[in-house]
């Protein structure tokens, strides 16, 4: 075996296609990161304002506003000093950091996204029950589970990343801490995290997916049920918006991480990554906001009042 030193440092390349854009970019995705925190910190003050918005959907709904502040700021803050200062450089352990956390809100996302479809499935399917179902205790759990749920599932793949060696090229082709870019610096057989990757993920999504599909089929059965045209739009208007979260996120997330080897098309990985990294937690708070009546008034009442206090009305 050759004598070799494991790097201590990455260089995340970002977008050195754009070489001539790099302010244009770093305008471009501060400015989504700002309105992305705006929009869910909006969200969360609204349904905490609301006494009749604090119900186990509008919980959900909060936790998952509070998850996606996290999730962009584990990601964005390292990307905007790579853009505007030139700093590419990051150590081991703010990769593996970094790498960590991403996964883990990635995954706890999942989750609770599967948990949000039960919800809906209890409220539309069990009327009359779903008070003493989805009470106090239960939300909390399920709330609590998802996000330690999310954790624990990347944590494995972590360790055993932390034990490879990066003895060849350290430049990693991406503008963070990614999996599959991340693998393929090592110069130790990387299969074994591979696999265990493999699974892990397609054990969250698969799992999730399950509880999501299975919740909407029993709803769209429920609502065919329903004789009046005007209820089955009522019933199912409630969903809507997260059926378009859900198709958002697994649809992206699939692609990326439920595949059973690295791939190097990391242009295309690039992309993809900036739809659920970027985009999606920018239009999830639009999303749930504009098909929802409930949010949009508490939203713009508050909005009056605080002018009218202001003097601006």
């Amino acid at each position: 075996m050759k004598n070799t030193t494991s790097h201590l440092e990455f260089i995340i390349m970002g977008f050195p296609e754009l070489p001539r854009h790099q302010l244009l970019l770093f305008a471009l995705f501060f400015t989504i990161y700002l309105l992305t925190l705006l929009e869910n910190v909006l969200l969360i003050v609204t349904i905490w304002l609301n006494s009749h918005l604090r119900t186990p959907m509008y919980f959900f709904l909060g936790n998952l506003s509070l998850l996606e502040i996290f999730y962009v700021s584990v990601t964005m803050p390292k990307l905007f000093s790579n853009l505007l200062l030139g700093e590419k450089t990051i150590t081991l352990g703010g990769c593996l950091a970094q790498l960590y956390f991403f996964l883990s809100l990635a995954s706890s996302e999942c989750f609770l996204l599967a948990t949000m479809a039960y919800d809906r499935y209890l409220a539309i399917c069990c009327p009359l029950h779903y008070a003493s179902l989805m009470n106090y205790t239960a939300f909390m759990t399920l709330s609590l589970a998802s996000w330690l749920g999310g954790f624990l599932a990347s944590f494995p793949s972590v360790v055993m990343i932390s034990n490879l060696q990066f003895c060849n090229k350290n430049a990693i082709r991406h503008f963070f801490c990614d999996l599959s870019p991340l693998l393929r610096l090592s110069c130790t057989d990387t299969s074994p995290i591979e696999l265990l990757d493999f699974v892990v993920a397609l054990a969250v999504l698969m799992t999730s997916l399950l509880v999501t599909g299975t919740s909407y089929i029993c709803i769209f059965c429920a609502v065919a049920k329903i004789p009046s045209a005007k209820g089955k739009h009522k019933a199912f208007s409630t969903c809507v918006s997260h059926l378009t979260v859900v198709s958002m996120f697994y649809a992206t997330t699939i692609f990326m991480y439920a595949r059973p080897k690295a791939i190097g098309t990391f242009d295309l990985n690039k992309m993809v990554s900036i739809l659920y990294t970027v985009i999606a937690p920018f239009l999830n708070p639009m999303i749930y906001s504009l098909r929802n009546k409930e949010v949009r008034e508490t939203l713009t009442g508050a909005i009056h009042r605080k002018a009218v206090s202001l003097g601006w009305v």
